[in-house]
């Protein structure tokens, strides 16, 4: 079987040399995307003052609304006014939240109605606390973010700095199960890394993106597009919000700034397969093609390497076969080896450990399946509630 011709083919040194080319490039630009959009933490009081709305869209969210609106509240900013808009939820969410805030009046927990036809959760959710808000600016996020007290300062200024209408963030995971930390920054970085931001902050150029954990807007320009209507079926919400916002001719940037918030996104395996399923086809625009293809592609340069390395090295060792010579196996170990620095280079950049670098070829599988499975999948239920090729179904 392995020395069929097709199979030395597959390992002829162009495969080699392209995998090496591949991993190389990414072990250096890990330690070097988004560096020039990167976002410092203000060291000084803020030197001019605007009023300043919160949003926080929350269902079902007990285990995480008390933390949000206590570091919402704990804000470095004097015109401040958090709104939790409880979509609805089957627990405590509203309780909690009034709890947390201990007597704190700049804390108003509205309660959910039902949503208009046609309308998913999150958008109807955050329309409502708009409309409720008073501030200049608005900042949606998610119940699962905990800000930085220092994060609506770098948000206010560096959106009026550089004239944005939007500013989204990109900030930091917090993982503490054994699913987390094998998955959560193995399918994080392969969508910040699709992300250009060049592109995406460059306003003559149509890219668009937006991270939905964190999305700041002038109060003016959100209404000015009647807010979150044109997204309101849509799964991807964030996403084609920023579409919108840059259709409609204003500057949308999104930036790093690892200290800016912490967000722990999913808290079992279940949890991860179904959030990803739901968001990751969207992301690629519903693209068959883009789909499978992504799929493909992370199993021949991702997954494929550790298959065929450690395959080889016991049958080469143990049952004799003569398919590569040492310096190819090495060769081909080499890649697998960079592999792992890239995901080491990864956790060191995100604040962890690195110890999870081990992982990588576990989370490539699951990476891999969790693509497939949103490209197939029609129906997604989140919450609750029924999305059907990426709209709201109910």
């Amino acid at each position: 079987m392995f020395g069929e011709p097709w199979f030395g083919q597959m390992l002829s040194t162009s495969y080699l040399v392209f995998l090496s080319f591949i991993w190389s490039l990414m072990v250096i630009a890990v330690s070097k995307w988004g560096q020039r959009w990167k976002i410092e933490r203000p060291t000084s009081t803020p030197q001019q003052v605007t009023s300043v709305s919160i949003c926080i869209p929350a269902r079902n969210e007990a285990l995480n609304i008390g933390d949000c609106v206590q570091a919402a509240l704990n804000s470095d900013w004097p015109e401040l006014e958090v709104i939790v808009v409880d979509d609805r939820s089957d627990d405590r969410t509203g309780e909690i939240a009034l709890q947390a805030a201990n007597g704190d009046d700049r804390l108003r927990v509205i309660e959910g109605v039902d949503r208009p036809a046609g309308w998913a959760g999150k958008p109807w959710a955050c329309l409502r606390a708009a409309k409720e808000s008073r501030g200049a600016w608005l900042i949606f996020v998610d119940a699962d973010v905990r800000l930085d007290p220092k994060a609506v300062q770098g948000i206010v200024e560096t959106a009026t700095a550089n004239n944005l209408s939007m500013l989204s963030l990109f900030g930091t995971w917090i993982v503490e199960g054994f699913w987390e930390r094998v998955l959560i920054p193995a399918v994080g970085w392969l969508i910040r890394g699709a992300v250009d931001l060049d592109k995406v902050n460059d306003i003559s150029k149509p890219d668009a993106f937006a991270n939905g954990q964190c999305i700041a807007m002038k109060r003016s320009a959100y209404f000015s597009i009647e807010g979150h209507t044109a997204v309101r079926a849509e799964v991807l919400e964030d996403v084609r919000f920023a579409e919108v916002v840059k259709r409609n001719g204003m500057a949308v940037q999104v930036r790093p700034a690892a200290w800016a918030f912490r967000v722990r996104l999913y808290r079992s395996l279940g949890e991860i397969i179904n959030g990803y399923t739901k968001n990751l086809y969207e992301g690629l625009g519903r693209s068959p093609v883009a789909g499978f293809g992504a799929a493909l592609f992370l199993f021949i340069c991702a997954l494929l390497p550790f298959v065929l390395a450690v395959l080889l090295l016991f049958g080469q060792t143990l049952l004799n076969w003569q398919v590569l010579s040492v310096w190819e196996l090495s060769w081909l170990w080499s890649i697998v080896f960079l592999q792992f620095v890239f995901r080491f280079r990864q956790e060191k950049r995100d604040g962890h450990s690195g110890h999870f670098a081990l992982s990588q070829p576990l989370a490539n599988a699951l990476v891999i399946w969790i693509l497939l499975r949103s490209t197939m999948k029609v129906t997604v239920d989140w919450k609750g509630r029924k999305f059907v090729d990426g709209k709201a179904s109910e």
